[in-house]
């Protein structure tokens, strides 16, 4: 009876402890995005990315600017060229668009690498705030709510969105 006595109250004893705990964890939530687009780093990400893109842009319109050129100068050939005169423009005007895709495929490469280059130190200083605010609050875990991922959420959950602005220096 004495040891039935003394494995309840262990048992009790464990019980608390483990509620205990459970009400003093703490989670938190945060939209990563909302928070990225009031960064400044953003927008200074995003204007050199539309720098880098209108380079792009202007040469590929001065490639399809030849590659128009050259047309022209085959439509007026006219019927007095010599055949390998004209078999010699259209491959000059194939090549020309083979480049031409070439340059679009490698274009859109470097356009998604230099976004990536240009926001990953965003991002990175975002989750870095999110993080400190976090140990700060003592929270265990903080969830993005942009991705849509966290089916529920409690209304005591906390939003840190404006501890890490704080943080950041973003009003």
């Amino acid at each position: 009876m004495r040891n039935l006595m003394t494995l309840f109250m262990l048992f009790l004893f464990t019980a608390a402890t483990i509620s205990a705990g459970a009400q003093n964890q703490k989670f938190g939530h945060i939209d990563l995005q909302a928070l990225v687009q009031v960064m400044p780093e953003r927008a200074t990400a995003e204007t050199e990315f539309n720098k880098f893109q209108s380079d792009l842009e202007e040469v590929l319109g001065e490639m399809q600017q030849n590659y128009q050129q050259k047309l022209t100068e085959l439509e007026q050939l006219g019927t007095e060229a010599s055949e390998v005169k004209r078999n010699a423009k259209i491959t000059e005007l194939q090549e020309l668009q083979q480049r031409i895709q070439n340059y679009q495929m490698t274009a859109q490469q470097q356009l998604q690498q230099k976004q990536a280059e240009l926001l990953t130190p965003v991002f990175d200083k975002a989750e870095q705030a999110i993080e400190e605010v976090a140990k700060e609050q003592g929270l265990l875990y903080v969830f993005d709510m942009g991705s849509k991922v966290v089916l529920y959420k409690s209304n005591q959950s906390i939003d840190i969105l404006p501890m890490v602005k704080k943080k950041l220096g973003i009003q």
